[in-house]
């Protein structure tokens, strides 16, 4: 070999390598530079790593891949789970605000239905207690009750229909129209305690109202039977007929317990009952000649025994006589019909009413008649003008009263006139 096929490596001179092949009588060799065993190391060395690493993914792939599945299954699980929270939240939200509307709607529907059942009940109300105040008149209890709680009394008086909304409350925007005492604005608080303070202030405004209805009807029908008492125990003590059935009853059974509208119902029926009451009392009452026939004027004769004026001795009075001058209207007592007008005898000019159920009266020594048989008066109409007519001493009014013909003391009258008046 020459020197010029050697080649220096790394500084240092080497021989390249020979390969003889030598096959029977052939021999064949070639020579193998350093570079091309270095390539084909390199190459064998790089397919040796590759199929290791093909090797080692195949076996290890299903490992990975299970990992990184778990991995996303973890994270999927994860995201769902929030998901659901989330989900179960918006739905409690929700269930709580409709639960919140269902019971501010609940509050409202009985609100508006009590506030109906208050219009119904005032336009229920509304003639009795007229004629409750015109009949009784003002009950001086009632007074009372307002003295005791004046703030109270007084917030019930001003009541007013107004609207409110609800729309903070459950997004619901209708608006309705209650009874209500509040005139300052409500605190910003939240839509609940909003609610709640505007439901328990309208609640107490319409129990408020509800129980100035009931007090003012139970103190109208308190005063009523203690009217009709009052004129029932007057005629009573004065010997006069009188319903006997009044304040009577025989009555029992169970006690049930009342509702608030039965209440009502029971309260508005005892007025009414005491009112009819009153009122048949006051007109029996009426019917009575209780009235005074000469008001403001002296008693000159009383009734019963007494010395005659003409001619002094014992006799019978048999009614009252009022000084009275002559020409001075005279007035009948009660209602009825005139069954006498003219002269009779030492009555002179008489005229003689009968009032029903027996009872007439009689005025005598009249100067003018004014009426005549037949014609029916109201009391306190003039019936004729006074005078001395008849068997007379002086100018004066000779009032009498019977019952079935039989003359009775007109002083037992005028006194329960005189006590009665106020009722009637």
């Amino acid at each position: 070999m020459n020197v010029a096929s050697q080649s220096t490596v790394f500084g240092r001179r080497k021989e390249p390598h020979t390969v003889i092949i030598a096959r029977g009588n052939e021999v064949r060799h070639f020579t193998i530079r350093p570079w091309v065993a270095a390539f084909c190391g390199s190459a064998l060395a790089a397919m040796a790593i590759g199929y290791l690493l093909a090797t080692s993914y195949l076996v290890l792939r299903d490992d990975l891949i299970g990992a990184t599945t778990a991995r996303q299954a973890r994270m999927q699980q994860a995201y769902e789970d929030r998901i659901s929270a989330l989900r179960a939240q918006v739905d409690r939200i929700t269930s709580r605000q409709l639960l919140d509307q269902q019971l501010m709607e609940t509050k409202v529907g009985e609100l508006l239905e009590r506030q109906t059942q208050l219009s119904l009940r005032h336009g229920r109300l509304g003639p009795l207690l007229e004629r409750g105040e015109s009949e009784v008149g003002t009950p001086p209890a009632a007074g009372t009750a307002a003295s005791a709680k004046p703030e109270k009394r007084a917030d019930v008086a001003d009541a007013q229909p107004r609207s409110y909304s609800v729309a903070s409350v459950a997004g619901d925007t209708r608006p309705f129209s209650l009874w209500s005492t509040r005139s300052d604005p409500l605190p910003s608080d939240t839509a609940a305690d909003r609610a709640d303070k505007l439901f328990v202030s309208i609640r107490e405004s319409l129990k408020a109202i509800e129980s100035q209805q009931l007090t003012r009807i139970t103190t109208l029908a308190d005063n009523a039977y203690r009217n009709a008492d009052a004129i029932s125990q007057a005629l009573e003590a004065a010997g006069l007929p009188v319903d006997s059935d009044f304040g009577m009853s025989d009555t029992g059974g169970p006690l049930i317990p009342l509702d608030s509208s039965m209440t009502f119902d029971s309260k508005v029926r005892e007025l009414d009952e005491a009112l009819d009451a009153l009122d048949r009392l006051k007109t029996e009452a009426r019917r009575l000649p209780l009235a005074n026939p000469a008001p403001g004027r002296s008693v000159t004769s009383p009734f019963g025994v007494r010395t005659d004026p003409l001619l002094g001795t014992a006799a019978l009075h048999s009614g009252m006589d009022f000084r009275a001058p002559t020409g001075m209207p005279a007035k009948v007592t009660a209602p009825g019909v005139v069954v006498k007008a003219g002269w009779n005898g030492g009555y002179g000019r008489m005229v003689e009413v009968d009032h029903g159920n027996g009872f007439a009266t009689r005025y005598g020594h009249l100067s003018k008649i004014n009426v005549t048989v037949g014609k029916r008066l109201n009391a306190g109409d003039v019936i004729g003008k006074t005078g001395s007519s008849g068997r007379s001493t002086g100018p004066h009014l000779h009032y009498e009263i019977r019952h079935n013909g039989e003359a009775i003391d007109p002083l037992r009258f005028l006194r329960v006139g005189k006590k009665v008046a106020q009722y009637l």
